[in-house]
């Protein structure tokens, strides 16, 4: 029973959490976004305390609501510059049991406090995932394989910073709504990446990690001042990507490269969403770097096997890349399309320049265009190489059984290993 208690109520503030805080946060203002954080994980501790004796309400998240908007009031009578305060939580929690666009109109001001430059740049993505996102530390820390002493200090931190700056909360005015806008889709980019592939750990995968990244896009995409060509870039790369979560590792969490995935499982309708945020970004002349990588994506998601990709395309696409957004991970996966339009050969002649310090995927891949290429022993080497390197243990098991693979070649194979 406790157990069921417990699933069931982390998947409510999971759920719920992010809209509790983020009108919490409009009505006590931007610099009690502590205060409005409490108050929610209070409400969560209750049920937590009484569920597993009194039994599940009949509508548990309403239960929540309320929960929150009595530990409100309590917060308002404790602090006499709330005190105003009182009507609005009353109105709040009334309106918050039927979803509607103010809402969502506060989840989206909420993610562009949390993006703001008061807030550090190595924390905005944590802040993000903890306050619209309804993630606790110990899932944070573990996405980013950080401890979570490190975390929950950054996380007090930017809200010291906040408590100081003082922001509007607002979607900001059109002359600061570029720069801000850039800041809310690097976090998003960088939310959705950490999850699709992470540094380290059991885990290659966190699908929850991306889901919200995804959910956050779909919310920025559906603001009318927040509707142009580069945030449906953005959502067209992210859904394209996500509908390959599935695939990506096997039932045992081993890893699954491109041309081992089941590409019946990728998800059809997340695919159709990808596209028409694709169709939606070519309006105008700009062309960023989401605009590029989605194309990628979608070259991936439109082949039906990796042998009939349109690799010429995606090669004339990381061209593009390496101009616009030059970088040594930009110029590994060029070689990689590379070799898969010229050869191996050509793919560990474009690596060779490439300067990775401790990062597992360059030695991989030279690793296995190596073994392509029927180099056995610098495949071998290569492999090796990357192993002593920090990964995912998916990737590890990976590395370890192609090492083992080219090993057991005789000196003459050659091609595809």
């Amino acid at each position: 029973m406790e157990r069921d208690v417990n699933h069931l109520v982390d998947h409510l503030f999971r759920r719920e959490a992010g809209r509790m805080v983020a009108g919490l946060t409009r009505i006590f203002g931007p610099a009690h976004l502590g205060l409005a954080e409490d108050v929610v994980q209070e409400a969560l501790l209750q049920a937590l305390r009484t569920w597993p004796f009194r039994g599940v309400p009949d509508n548990p998240a309403g239960w929540l609501v309320q929960v929150a908007k009595n530990r409100a009031l309590d917060a308002l009578r404790r602090d006499a510059s709330l005190a105003s305060k009182e009507e609005d939580i009353r109105t709040w929690a009334a309106a918050l049991s039927s979803p509607g666009e103010q809402e969502m109109d506060d989840q989206l001001r909420l993610i562009f406090i949390c993006c703001q430059s008061a807030v550090p740049p190595d924390t905005r993505v944590a802040l993000t995932l903890k306050t619209v996102g309804g993630f606790g530390v110990p899932e944070i820390a573990r996405a980013f394989l950080a401890k979570e002493a490190t975390v929950a200090q950054r996380l007090v931190r930017a809200k010291h910073r906040l408590q100081q700056a003082r922001p509007p909360f607002e979607v900001p005015p059109p002359r600061e709504l570029p720069a801000a806008l850039d800041s809310v889709l690097e976090v998003l980019y960088a939310m959705f990446n950490e999850g699709y592939s992470t540094h380290c750990g059991e885990e290659l995968v966190r699908r929850d990690v991306c889901h919200e990244a995804i959910r956050l896009a779909r919310l920025v995409t559906g603001h009318p001042a927040l509707d142009t060509p580069k945030t449906h870039a953005l959502a067209a790369l992210l859904h394209l990507q996500g509908a390959r979560l599935a695939s990506r590792v096997d039932s045992e969490g081993n890893l699954l490269l491109l041309s081992e995935q089941d590409r019946s499982t990728w998800d059809r309708e997340m695919i159709a969403a990808g596209f028409r945020h694709l169709d939606r970004s070519a309006r105008g002349d700009e062309l960023s770097v989401y605009h590029l990588e989605a194309g990628i994506a979608a070259a991936h998601a439109a082949a039906p096997s990796v042998e009939e990709t349109n690799w010429p395309e995606i090669l004339r696409l990381y061209d593009l890349l390496v101009d616009l957004k030059p970088s040594p991970v930009v110029a590994l996966n060029r070689a990689v399309a590379l070799a898969m339009v010229r050869g191996p050969e050509a793919g560990l002649a474009a690596l060779a320049p490439i300067r990775l310090d401790d990062y597992y995927l360059l030695p991989a891949t030279e690793g296995e265009l190596h073994a392509r290429a029927g180099h056995r022993h610098e495949a071998a080497e290569a492999f090796r190489r990357s192993l002593e390197m920090v990964c995912p243990e998916p990737v590890r098991r990976w590395l370890t059984e192609r090492l083992h693979e080219v090993a057991r070649q005789p000196p003459s194979a050659r091609g595809r290993s």
